[in-house]
């Protein structure tokens, strides 16, 4: 399952990055906001947005034991949302052996005994 979610992740982050990029030269968010904010599917899909970094995050803060890391990807996906989200996760994904449980990326790995 790793190898295939090795491949995946990126390549996702990679489209979406894509997408951001494209869609920045051809508009601009900041001039058109007015107009975005007054659509109601919009603002549906921006708090869809932020509950879903929110819970992401939950999990992050599990993971990361340090503040400093834990308030950067907290910026990172406020700021930029899926791009983050697929870059955090692969860095995880690489982080185990690619024979490696889909629990051992998920959980926090225990710290040695002092």
């Amino acid at each position: 399952m790793l190898p295939l979610l090795r491949f995946l992740v990126p390549l996702l982050g990679i489209y979406m990055t894509y997408v951001a990029v494209a869609t920045s030269l051809e508009s601009n968010l900041f001039e058109v906001w007015p107009e975005l904010a007054q659509i109601p599917w919009m603002v549906a899909t921006l708090q869809d947005f932020y509950i879903n970094i929110a819970l992401v995050y939950f999990w992050v803060w599990y993971k990361e034991t340090h503040w400093g890391s834990r308030l950067l990807w907290l910026v990172l996906f406020v700021c930029l949302g899926a791009i983050a989200t697929c870059l955090y996760l692969t860095l995880q994904l690489y982080k185990v052996p690619a024979d490696a449980a889909v629990s051992e990326v998920l959980l926090r790995a225990e710290r040695p005994e002092r």
